[in-house]
């Protein structure tokens, strides 16, 4: 017997058991976007190494440490999608999308950094805000209510113009350097390509000292002011409750003005579930015409497992109908029959059983599918040209249907299996 191959590390399985909740999930979210005018849109795993780098920023964790970069066989230089942003931003560059057209794109699938991990993207394109900035929060409020997801905090913050940050990252550096003995590893690292990511840092010693540096706030232009105070306002009237963070810097390169995060009690330091801001400069670092823009990322993962801790999630879908067959000759009849009943009762959900076994067996596996009623096609009923039904949640005794009338005998015995299955 050959040796298990075990799954890559970080690369984990989602099992039938556990789809209900993601389905759940992505169901609900999917019909919230598309009531909020978003389009979907699907970019590929894989992009050239360069379109990160330029977007993310080479000092970045995520560029510096976190990514999947391999050589082709063409020398090119590629990496599996860190995040989806820099991928839409590509795919609206690459094919003459902007050209002061405005768009709501949203996307959903795996992204890559140390693991394989799944989230939903959403950008709007070619609007300024703070107006498109407010309502893309307050869908994302709407959301967890929809979803049921109860606990989560708004954290708000202005990363100001570049010019204005850049001001404040040099205010930031002379204070960092004054305390540079305090600074761990990590800090130190970032110190020279990425200090704003020191006020990230969720190592207790650094607690003290991030308190004390200088607030980004504090640097703001006037016009920054100006629009941060409008989508407090904005979120103010939506009745979405929100706490201004001043040490919030989101840990890519792109984002200018608004940054935001929904943060949960429940899941340790990585505690953000839905991450985003606004990028106005980065379709033009990317070779595009200057648009602005804002998005979010949602962690399904995160999200899912704080569904499952509330029981929001749906019941397992189960068979209402299921199909014993008696004996070898009955196995095609049967199979033709059920998927005559499948086009004819498209709304009722038929399992047949395959692959032999005796009655008593059939009769095991069709309880455990949980399903409502029981259909005997077997060769003695066959030759009489009737089937059997029997429900399954009850103890009432098998009736049997001419073949004949049936789907409308399947359905009367049906409907009195579900209701006496609800009176119990």
């Amino acid at each position: 017997m050959g040796e298990q191959i075990q799954p890559v590390r970080g690369m984990n399985d989602v099992l039938p058991e556990a789809i209900g909740a993601w389905q759940y999930f992505e169901s609900g979210t999917r019909e919230l976007l598309t009531a909020y005018g978003y389009q979907e849109i699907r970019v590929p795993l894989v992009e050239h190494t360069e379109l990160f780098q330029r977007a993310i920023g080479e000092h970045t964790d995520v560029v510096g440490k976190e990514m999947y970069t391999f050589i082709d066989r063409g020398g090119d230089s590629l990496t599996l999608r860190p995040e989806a942003t820099a991928g839409i931003v590509r795919a609206l560059i690459s094919n003459g999308m902007l050209r002061g057209q405005r768009h709501k794109l949203w996307c959903l699938g795996p992204m890559f950094r140390y693991r394989q991990f799944w989230q939903v993207d959403v950008e709007a394109v070619g609007t300024p805000g703070p107006d498109v900035d407010a309502e893309l929060i307050a869908m994302s409020a709407r959301l967890w209510r929809r979803l049921g997801i109860e606990g989560l905090t708004l954290h708000l913050n202005s990363l100001g113009t570049p010019e204005s940050r850049r001001l404040y990252r040099a205010r930031l550096v002379e204070y960092l350097k004054a305390h540079e003995s305090q600074l761990d590893d990590d800090s130190r690292r970032r110190l020279s390509g990425n200090p704003l990511r020191v006020l990230d840092s969720k190592t207790p010693q650094m607690q003290e000292l991030i308190r004390g540096a200088p607030l980004l706030t504090e640097y703001l232009d006037a016009e920054s002011r100006a629009h941060f105070e409008t989508l407090c306002d904005m979120l103010s009237a939506t009745g979405v409750a929100y706490e201004i963070n001043p040490r919030l810097v989101r840990g890519l390169d792109y984002y200018n003005r608004t940054v935001f995060e929904w943060i949960t009690a429940h899941t340790g330091a990585q505690n953000a579930v839905c991450s985003g801001g606004r990028y106005d400069g980065l379709i033009a670092q990317l070779g595009g015409d200057a648009t602005p823009a804002v998005g979010f990322a949602m962690g399904v993962e995160r999200l899912v497992a704080l569904l499952v801790a509330a029981g929001r999630t749906p019941p397992a879908a189960h068979p209402d109908v299921y199909v014993v067959v008696g004996g070898p000759q009955a196995a095609t009849p049967a199979l033709a029959l059920t998927e005559r009943l499948r086009t004819e009762r498209p709304g009722v959900r038929f399992e047949l059983n395959l692959g032999g076994g005796n009655l008593k067996a059939q009769f095991r596996r069709a309880d455990r599918s949980g399903a409502t009623l029981a259909l005997i096609i077997g060769e003695d009923e066959l030759a009489r040209g009737v089937v059997g039904l029997k429900p399954l949640r009850d103890t009432s005794g098998q009736s049997e249907c001419p073949i004949a009338q049936l789907p409308a005998g399947l359905d009367a015995a049906l409907a009195a299996a579900r209701a006496t299955a609800a009176a119990v």
